[in-house]
């Protein structure tokens, strides 16, 4: 199983976000055009065609680098390009590693412990009963007796 990304799902995930930026551009500079020529009705017809185009263009830009963009994340397999299953296992493996790192790290910083051996417990006994006490007891919980 590989622990790389390869190369190929790099440049699309980059080829997608750079879709994404540019059909975000499109789609928002109609604001920006509406707000600067506001009130202004020199050549009205053809002006909502060109609207139109960059909303619709930039829509689809948005969506089409969308689509690339996570077919580099997940891989051919696990985004339903290439219906191989064996294969999707080993796309995502990366990411899988990733994400259980996350996941120990945050258990980790809550001190819960999954699976594993309970820590020691050290116990002492005490002269006057017997009885175990925890090592930082002063006093025996039995019979009371200094420790």
């Amino acid at each position: 199983m590989t622990k790389q990304i390869t190369a190929e799902r790099k440049t699309a995930y980059y080829l997608g976000l750079v879709l994404m930026v540019i059909g975000g551009f499109l789609f928002f500079s109609i604001f920006i055009t509406g707000v600067m020529h506001f009130g202004n009705f020199d050549n009205f017809e053809a002006n909502p065609r060109s609207s139109m185009f960059l909303v619709f263009g930039g829509m689809a830009f948005l969506v089409l680098g969308g689509i690339i963009s996570g077919i580099g994340v997940r891989g051919r397999a696990d985004s339903g390009v290439v219906l191989a299953l064996e294969n999707a296992r080993q796309e995502l493996e990366p990411f899988s590693r990733i994400d259980g790192g996350i996941d120990k790290d945050a258990l980790d910083e809550l001190d819960i412990n999954l699976g594993c051996k309970p820590p020691r417990v050290i116990m002492i006994k005490c002269a006057g009963c017997g009885k175990l006490q925890d090592e930082f007891s002063e006093f025996c919980k039995a019979c009371g007796k200094k420790m």
